[in-house]
């Protein structure tokens, strides 16, 4: 009886903890990313669906190098058992820790808002690792996205089993389809229809005007959050003002250094005139102490 216990123990915990796969935007929508997800671990994901290729047999293969760094990846461990035991010739990635070297890599959006909100979500890329050396693209056959406890959980650096999904080729080919650099009209009318979105002809003109190029992550904003947070569908998918106030930041320490750059002809002369005045006096001085010292030198022989 003993034995069969452990056993059924042992199964279990090899088990993952990940909640169930999201397959479709509409599963996306689903699982509530207005309230108990963070809006960064949908942004994380949107970058990360427009940085891979997916091929028509639903192969995933990356364009980066996780093994060094870049992105702000680094290996994980699995050493809570998150997720299921890596096969052998497998490794498990972390991605998107602004705090490690490469993540300025990173869109600046995606930096900025993972700053602003914690840097608590990561994405989790299983990818089978080339038998030899660096090859131009490596397969992965597992994403998932997930996110820190909170600090005030003191969980450590342990991942929330309950915000881990596993994200599956047909959703991330659905969320590629939302451009990173494009705000053209008829694309976002496009999409807007496809997933069947509540926005009218002039939301879709604001989002324009508000997201410039990144139009088509507002419009991905709030298609999946309007469903689950209803309240706030229209001002959820707004980019934060504080982005605003950091661009303005960087604007006025840049005029201020070109400001301080800048020395009219006036002031240059000014310095030429002070810095003369500074050499005559040392002259006087020098040439005042040299006299007294040989007088005293003249002194001292003659007595």
């Amino acid at each position: 009886m003993m034995s069969c216990c452990v056993a059924l123990l042992l199964t279990f915990s090899s088990v993952s903890a990940v909640r169930r796969a999201l397959n479709s935007i509409t599963d996306l929508r689903s699982v509530g990313f207005g309230q108990s997800v963070p809006e960064q671990s949908l942004w994380l994901l949107h970058w990360f669906a427009n940085e891979i290729d997916i091929d028509i047999n639903g192969e995933i293969s990356l364009i980066f190098d996780p093994h060094s760094g870049d992105y702000g990846s680094h290996h994980y461990r699995n050493d809570e058992q998150l997720l299921e035991p890596r096969p052998r010739g497998y490794q498990y990635y972390s991605l998107g820790n602004i705090h490690r070297e490469g993540s300025l890599r990173l869109p600046h959006h995606v930096f900025q808002l993972e700053h602003e909100a914690g840097n608590r979500a990561r994405i989790i890329i299983r990818v089978r690792e080339p038998n030899h050396g660096w090859r131009t693209s490596q397969r992965i056959d597992r994403v998932y996205i997930t996110q820190h406890y909170g600090t005030s959980e003191h969980r450590g650096t342990d991942y929330d089993p309950q915000y881990t999904y596993e994200i599956t080729a047909d959703l991330l080919r659905a969320i590629s389809k939302f451009s990173m650099d494009s705000n053209d009209i008829n694309l976002l009318m496009s999409l807007r229809d496809h997933f069947r979105s509540s926005a009218d002809d002039s939301q879709l003109s604001e989002m324009r005007n508000t997201w410039g190029d990144l139009a088509c992550l507002g419009l991905l904003l709030f298609i999946v959050i309007q469903k689950s947070n209803s309240s706030h569908k229209h001002n959820r998918w707004q980019p934060s003002q504080r982005s605003n106030t950091l661009s303005d930041t960087v604007v006025n320490i840049t005029e201020s250094r070109q400001h301080n750059a800048f020395v009219s002809p006036e002031s240059f002369n000014s310095t030429l005139q002070d810095n003369n005045t500074c050499v005559r006096c040392f002259c006087v001085v020098f040439g005042v102490s040299v006299i007294f010292g040989l007088l005293y030198l003249a002194y001292s022989l003659i007595y």
